[in-house]
């Protein structure tokens, strides 16, 4: 990894516009999968204030793939469930699935710029990062595109044969592309605050409907590192948004709110910010050589925690495709799998955060009604009380990927069918424990569940691209893997390929690898 002040190349195999966690992100993959990459970024370094928090499980698993976990561990707040309030008294207690014996917890609470700073720090040799520089102007070609890039010593041309815009909302790529975002923008507003405040309270999801606090508001609190409270608050539609950033008008609000709670210790403000949910999507992610991510395809609210998760999944998606294409591994159209999963995830992702937006922050006077009724139900009912809380961000199924292949034989479970999301395991490794999630990444994969002697022919694997994780019963020793991916006994025998970014790509009882192979040079990713 290079932070460089050398002039820039004339060319590069992949220019990522926007080097925030999105674009740092995908950087590091590439460059653990050994393509170089130029980011070019207009900040001069990593963002400031808290912006995106939460970090899922999901999250935790793709920058596991470049090592950034460890840190972003050692950093982060764990939490596994909240608590939700109308007025003063509570009417939800929730906790999000979990297990001990699970890599990572459903969430963590972290600052935007940590996680910047922990993806780039794990970038490897070829992943070259260029702050203070702007991308100003993008000419596609059919090998790739011209990107004009304005930094201090002035204009300069770069031919790269893929550019991958990670420029945020307001995408400069985007613009220059002609493209718009489709979609439902909500008039509602919330204020975001930062501050620094010592507490003991766990951590959790905190929110608040119609508080005495702050009468008619809606009110989120998060616990983030180094003793900062994260607070979003709705304001009133007849409030000014540039009136209702300034700290005269914000202060007293987040007084009157730790008053209330009982956070009484010394606290000053350190970050503000407005925000409005906006649903929002391209219809397509690829366009030629040149390919959006995160904000810059997709905006949704940050009700349920998917915006800055679903842009790392963007990231873990796209990495191992360029890598393919630009090795010789596979024709270009595998980039087009990318949209295609991509899209169907943003307009899932899209219809859960209207949902949780319009119970969050009510577009019109019938929702709010609708809204107050439910919290009084809640009071006494506990079957209304989930209809509360926002459904958390959660790995999409790509049931109708281009890249599905078949699932042969007879299932326990459609958990792990083709397109799902490779579940979790803990297995007893040679050197320990090991957890699946552990082994992608990086090559395709095939689960091997076997108790005997390793047929010759999976031996083979290797030479078409394939690494090989075989499954002893005695090293599933909690049955996880088994169960999870829907054997009927111990004694089963099957495969199950996982492509690099944990997805199920197909699955055959009987260890004949022959389908396998077949299903890989179908899909163009035979070597």
């Amino acid at each position: 990894m290079t932070t460089a002040s050398s002039p820039l190349p004339a060319r590069v195999p992949v220019l990522i516009a926007g080097g925030g966690p999105v674009g740092l992100t995908l950087a590091a993959l590439l460059s653990r999968l050994g393509i170089a990459s130029l980011v070019i970024e207009a900040d001069a370094g990593y963002c400031s204030g808290s912006r995106a928090i939460c970090m899922s499980r999901r999250s935790q698993e793709i920058l596991g793939w470049v090592g950034a976990d460890r840190p972003l561990l050692d950093k982060g707040l764990s939490w596994v469930g909240g608590r939700s309030y109308w007025r003063d008294a509570e009417v939800l207690h929730f906790q999000m699935p979990s297990e001990p014996s699970q890599r990572f917890a459903p969430m963590v609470n972290i600052q935007q710029f940590y996680v910047e700073e922990f993806a780039h720090r794990a970038g490897g040799e070829g992943m070259e990062v260029r702050w203070s520089s702007r991308v100003t102007a993008v000419r596609p070609r059919s090998d790739g595109a011209e990107v004009d890039v304005q930094d201090a010593s002035g204009l300069h041309t770069v031919r790269a044969d893929w550019v991958v815009a990670c420029d945020g909302g307001r995408s400069t790529v985007r613009e220059q592309l002609g493209l718009q975002l489709n979609g439902t923008q909500y008039d509602g507003n919330y204020v975001i605050v930062d501050v620094v405040q010592k507490t003991r309270r766990a951590v959790e999801r905190l929110a608040w409907f119609d508080p005495p606090s702050n009468p008619g508001s809606t009110i989120l609190m998060h616990r983030q590192p180094d003793d900062v409270w994260r607070i979003d608050y709705q304001i009133r539609d007849d409030e000014d948004p540039i009136e209702a950033v300034k700290p005269e008008n914000v202060l007293p609000r987040v007084a009157s709110h730790l008053k209330m709670i009982g956070e009484d210790a010394p606290w000053e403000p350190l970050w503000i910010s407005i925000y409005n949910a906006k649903c929002l999507t391209l219809d397509s992610y690829r366009h030629g050589r040149v390919v959006f991510a995160g904000d810059a395809a997709h905006l949704v609210p940050i009700f349920g925690v998917r915006g800055l998760n679903s842009g790392l999944d963007d990231a873990g998606n796209l990495a191992w495709k360029l890598a393919a294409v630009i090795e010789g591994r596979a024709a270009d159209s595998l980039i087009d799998s990318y949209s295609v999963e991509r899209v169907h995830a943003a307009r899932e992702n899209i219809a859960y955060g209207a949902k949780s937006t319009e119970f969050m922050a009510p577009p019109n006077f019938a929702f709010k009604l609708m809204r107050e009724a439910t919290l009084r139900l809640a009071l006494s009912d506990a079957k209304v009380r989930p209809l509360i809380n926002p459904r958390q961000s959660s790995p999409v199924s790509y049931a109708g990927s281009p890249l599905n292949g078949p699932q042969v034989g007879d299932w326990n479970s459609e958990l792990a069918a083709p397109g799902a999301p490779a579940p979790e395991a803990l297995l007893a490794g040679p050197g320990g424990p090991l957890y699946l999630t552990q082994c992608f990444g990086r090559d395709l994969v095939c689960l091997v569940f076997e108790e005997g002697a390793l047929p010759d022919a999976l031996r083979t694997l290797p030479e078409h691209g394939v690494a090989v994780l075989v499954i002893e019963p005695d090293a599933d020793t909690l049955g996880q893997a088994r169960q999870r991916y829907g054997l009927p006994d111990a004694a089963a025998e099957a495969l199950v390929l996982v492509r690099p970014d944990g997805y199920v790509m197909g699955r055959w009882r009987g260890l004949d690898p022959a389908p396998l192979l077949a299903l890989l040079e179908q899909k163009g990713l035979a070597p």
